[in-house]
């Protein structure tokens, strides 16, 4: 089967319309792999892709397999160069860190040079996710490689079975949709016949704006197999909440 996003049905220039913000610093330090610190002093997380985390002073976390490789990556690709930034969503996330998209001087784009190595996947949110497309594309091609983080386990794509285990992760799960539902303008979709224990993922009338202004009904997807990507939580069984179209992929 061949995977399709589901956004692709809504043209790029409708995230892209407003045009880029841009400016030019060097990078003085590497936080992780999808994190700097400018010459300026500005901390930047990369938007549209999450790099293996490193504990970075949490008490009680363990550094995700690759963490220390992705950073080292990034560092090898930026640190002391001079790079340009371009806003193209929401500049600035709750940390108050800068949201941009980087360029190197010579015109390559981190954030599909971390994807291409296999040292960071795609991670969209409903404010900042103008390139994802571009960004999926590499990912298929690195993962088709099993470059990085796609030949450990510890990122595999996993089955809605494995879910009740892997509260509280980042996880792509793929399956098939065997029911959905809108239950007061939340749309679920469910991958088991018990809605109370099986995998779900749950689609908030706000979120259903943006399946709608793609052309998709997320209704529609019964008896499809797709893949989501996302933090799970336990609401009623294991859940992924999907706040915006670019986190589903379906497949032909």
């Amino acid at each position: 089967m061949r995977p399709f996003t589901l956004f692709l049905m809504l043209t790029i220039t409708a995230f892209s319309s407003a045009p880029a913000t841009a400016e030019r610093l060097s990078v003085r330090t590497v936080i992780d792999g999808d994190t700097v610190v400018l010459s300026d002093g500005r901390q930047v997380r990369m938007t549209g892709i999450q790099a293996p985390k490193l504990p970075l002073g949490r008490t009680g976390f363990v550094a995700w397999p690759l963490a220390e490789e992705a950073k080292q990556a990034l560092e090898a690709l930026i640190i002391g160069q001079t790079i340009e930034l371009r806003i193209e969503g929401e500049g600035m996330d709750r940390h108050g860190r800068t949201l941009a998209h980087l360029f190197h001087e010579d015109g390559r784009w981190l954030q599909g040079e971390m994807v291409r190595l296999g040292l960071a996947r795609v991670y969209t949110f409903a404010d900042n996710r103008s390139r994802a497309a571009d960004l999926y594309a590499i990912e298929r091609e690195a993962r088709a490689a099993r470059r990085g983080i796609w030949s450990n386990p510890y990122y595999a794509i996993r089955n809605p079975g494995e879910t009740p285990a892997l509260i509280d992760t980042f996880q792509l799960v793929e399956g098939r949709v065997v029911d959905t539902a809108n239950v007061k303008g939340t749309v679920y979709l469910n991958f088991g016949r018990n809605w109370r224990t099986d995998f779900t993922v749950a689609i908030h009338r706000r979120a259903l704006r943006l399946f709608e202004k793609t052309g998709v009904d997320p209704l529609l997807l019964k008896g499809r197999t797709i893949r989501v990507r996302g933090w799970l939580r336990s609401r009623n069984g294991p859940m992924i909440e999907a706040t915006h179209p670019e986190q589903i992929e379906a497949f032909e």
